[in-house]
């Protein structure tokens, strides 16, 4: 059955990655250096402006839209709590992954799916080189590293927008932001949205080498290939930020 095989072959994909990024390094298969820093620039790096200003816009929507309800009541100050806390354990976290997902995740399907189409895959095997190991461990690597990065980065870009509304159009005085948002923050939200973030990163990456791997054909292939890997990275990233956001509500 197709849907057999299909699990089939995402379990072989996910089993080899954790072999040759986690296990193998221990029996003198080293990691890619040079190659997981590349792709940690391109990434990591090159994600920081789309992520920056994607954060700064939601910080100050989440400002505005909190307000909207909290001046009612007149508790403005809250909305310091709401924008730090809702920014370090979901939606920072969330929206990095969707962006990265999108920018890197299908570059990682159209690469190795382009390679299949071309026969460079088989290429690799031929000359006894593993094509996990050689392209999929140093985008994993980079991925288990720099989305934790750019969620810091999403954190403090959106708070920051929050406290630019909040000081200027809500009128409140900086000091008291500041302290409310340092008071309303636990050391356990910012590890729980960088949790998720590393987990996110492992799901893209895999995401991203399964469709490649799975193209037979040429362009159109790809095309199509690197499409369901967005999509199915976006789903999988809500389904398991639904799982990991119900476990910390229970267990922490």
């Amino acid at each position: 059955m197709p849907i057999t095989k299909d699990i089939h072959d995402a379990s072989k994909i996910i089993n080899d990655t954790f072999y040759w990024a986690f296990v193998s390094p221990f029996k003198g298969k080293a990691i890619r250096f040079s190659a997981s820093i590349s792709e940690i620039v391109k990434t990591g790096y090159n994600s920081v402006p789309i992520v920056s200003v994607i954060s700064l816009f939601v910080g100050i929507i989440l400002a505005l839209q909190s307000a909207y309800q909290l001046k009612k009541v007149g508790a403005l100050i809250y909305v310091a709590n709401l924008v730090g806390v809702s920014l370090t354990r979901e939606l920072s976290p969330i929206l990095t992954a969707i962006i990265v997902s999108g920018r890197s995740g299908s570059a990682f399907a159209a690469e190795i799916g382009s390679m299949k189409a071309a026969e460079e895959i088989d290429a690799l095997t031929t000359m006894g080189i593993n094509p996990i190991r050689f392209l999929v461990v140093p985008k994993l690597i980079a991925l288990m590293l720099m989305l934790p990065a750019l969620t810091v980065i999403s954190d403090c870009i959106g708070i920051f927008g929050g406290f630019l509304l909040s000081t200027t159009v809500l009128e409140i005085h900086p000091y008291n932001y500041y302290q409310q948002t340092v008071n309303a923050l636990l050391v356990k939200d910012v590890i729980t949205g960088l949790f998720k973030a590393w987990a996110f990163g492992i799901v893209i990456t895999i995401v991203g080498a399964y469709q490649g791997f799975k193209v037979e054909g040429g362009a159109e292939e790809v095309g199509r290939r690197t499409t369901s890997s967005v999509v199915v990275s976006i789903f999988l990233v809500i389904v398991f930020d639904l799982f990991f956001t119900t476990l910390f509500y229970y267990f922490t």
